[in-house]
């Protein structure tokens, strides 16, 4: 019975969310302020882990296409495919629910134990809306910017390794990542990423929100939010996966 209470719990906070703002300069302020902590600040670790993810799918393409028959164009275009469709976005979303998710909860989860949420309530400010809504805008406005940047940058990781291990020649990396580029995975992709930044920011401000304790429980708190968070995700990668493809 624990998860209905909790999902019951997590759709009343988020009615609690959207209701209407007391000042909309005031949220459009800290929305600016959380796409630059949450997303801004997120572009180092998506350009890194892609340049390399990027290198080793390709590598793991060529030595899979042993086979003289088939065209080394191919590992390009797998290391495309499989950016556009599962990396760049469902893995970069596990990766983001430790970074951003941990961070969403601890944040809020201190001022919960601390009674700043209370001293908001008291001043007659709606705590939820202020304090989750920009999370939730900044994060789902800015993940499908990181999913474009690590395709990019995943392709280039690409290109560095494969020829320079001898994999694949440039001309080959070049033609395979252009062969038969099918434009709705990108589309399918980014609803994925609008869904996944949706999960990521409030589930994680939920688990934050909801704390009671201390800080010991705060740390709780945000393991949960980033375990649950990567459940989610998942779940919701097949659905959608079923659903758009």
């Amino acid at each position: 019975m624990n998860i209905f209470n909790q999902t019951g719990k997590y759709f009343s906070l988020l009615l609690k969310v959207f209701s209407r703002p007391e000042r909309h300069s005031l949220y459009a302020r800290q929305t600016f302020s959380e796409i630059d902590n949450l997303g801004v600040k997120s572009v180092g670790i998506v350009v890194v882990i892609s340049i390399f993810m990027g290198g080793i799918t390709t590598l793991q393409v060529a030595y899979n296409l042993t086979n003289p028959l088939l065209p080394t164009y191919l590992i390009g275009l797998g290391n495309r495919d499989t950016l556009i469709l599962e990396f760049s976005s469902t893995i970069l979303a596990l990766i983001m629910a430790g970074k951003i998710g941990s961070n969403i909860t601890s944040e809020i989860g201190s001022m919960k134990v601390t009674e700043q949420i209370d001293s908001l309530e008291i001043m007659g400010v709606n705590s939820a809306g202020y304090l989750i809504l920009p999370k939730i805008i900044a994060v789902v406005v800015m993940f499908p910017f990181l999913y474009i940047l690590s395709v990019c940058f995943g392709l280039i990781g690409g290109m560095i390794v494969g020829p320079a291990v001898g994999a694949v020649t440039a001309t080959d990396y070049l033609n395979g990542i252009q062969y038969l580029f099918n434009p709705y995975y990108v589309t399918y992709s980014l609803i994925k990423c609008v869904v996944f930044g949706f999960l990521i920011a409030s589930v994680a401000a939920f688990f934050g929100y909801t704390v009671e304790g201390g800080a010991f429980d705060v740390g709780t708190a945000s393991t949960r939010a980033v375990v649950n968070t990567n459940i989610l995700i998942l779940v919701w990668d097949l659905i959608l996966t079923q659903l758009l493809l």
